[in-house]
């Protein structure tokens, strides 16, 4: 057998937030799938990181997991709170700030 998720638990109630921990003046990520129509990554910011502006070839969905984090597309800051999701189109600049710590699931359709 060769699952297409790894990383994670299966046939498991979990919650998504306590999949991946805060470490201090660090970005981590974990990727849970990964493939050529498709990304699916755990990510936690310390409070004050940042993956700088960049590009992405497929459109990417942000769901905030805990904390705040400041997503910027195309120059136009936006905060998204525990709950709250956002899509940063293909093609245009962005990047993400943990506002407070901040840990998010982003899935990436390419």
């Amino acid at each position: 057998m060769n699952p297409k998720m790894k990383n994670i638990s299966r046939a498991e109630v979990m919650t998504l937030k306590e999949q991946i921990a805060y470490q201090d003046g660090q970005v981590v990520s974990k990727t849970l799938a990964q493939n050529d129509a498709l990304s699916i990554t755990l990510f936690s910011f310390a409070k004050g990181e940042e993956i700088s502006t960049h590009e992405s070839g497929g459109d990417a969905l942000v769901v905030c997991l805990d904390g705040v984090g400041k997503i910027t597309i195309d120059g136009v800051d936006y905060l998204l709170r525990e709950g709250e999701s956002i899509v940063m189109p293909a093609g245009h600049p962005h990047a993400v700030y943990g506002e407070e710590a901040f840990k998010m699931l982003l899935i990436v359709v390419f």
